[in-house]
């Protein structure tokens, strides 16, 4: 039997608000099957539509993180989907890589040696607003992550995650800019 989400738990996976969905829902544009008088939502069908939306579209991912292994697993496993991924072991090589532009995402690591990643996305909030960040951490609580959520509004994954997880994230933002939805 297929894993069934609610609206609450599908919007927390692809990283949509409520409305996003219902939209999405009433347009007849995402897979769906209503229970009584309550919509869920097929984990391996929503997997195949959100892949299959997103055709042939491929982003350059910036991914800062001074875990060699997080970062190889973020290049092997957006690679394998057609990305380009860029990956910085440092605040500064991270934020370096902003400012030289072409960047679609950032995936972020909230505790970097150097700079912590609060300071790193208040600089690139500073040089490019809009540009898509999610933080990557194992310290969703911590009191860096209240001062993260200060610079607007980031995606968050926490730590540990797996190839699929990753995959997911970057889907979801990828089809919230092409169809210029907001992600929660």
């Amino acid at each position: 039997m297929p894993q069934l989400m609610t609206v609450e738990e599908l919007g927390k996976y692809l990283r949509f608000n409520k409305r996003t969905i219902y939209r999405l829902l009433k347009q007849g544009n995402i897979p769906a099957i209503k229970i009584g008088n309550k919509w869920r939502f097929p984990q391996d069908a929503i997997d195949i539509w959100l892949r299959d939306k997103m055709g042939g579209a491929r982003a350059r991912i910036l991914v800062i993180d001074d875990d060699e292994f997080v970062r190889s697993i973020f290049k092997e496993t957006l690679v394998e989907e057609g990305h380009v991924v860029i990956t910085a072991g440092s605040s500064a090589e991270g934020i370096e890589y902003v400012e030289q532009g072409g960047i679609d995402m950032v995936f972020l690591d909230l505790k970097i040696p150097d700079m912590d990643g609060a300071e790193v996305l208040k600089h690139i909030r500073s040089k490019v607003p809009e540009l898509p960040v999610t933080i990557i951490t194992g310290y969703p609580d911590s009191e860096m992550m209240a001062r993260a959520l200060q610079y607007g509004p980031i995606g968050v994954m926490q730590k540990p995650f797996d190839s699929s997880a990753i995959i997911v994230a970057v889907n979801s933002l990828l089809f919230a800019a092409q169809t210029r939805v907001s992600p929660a």
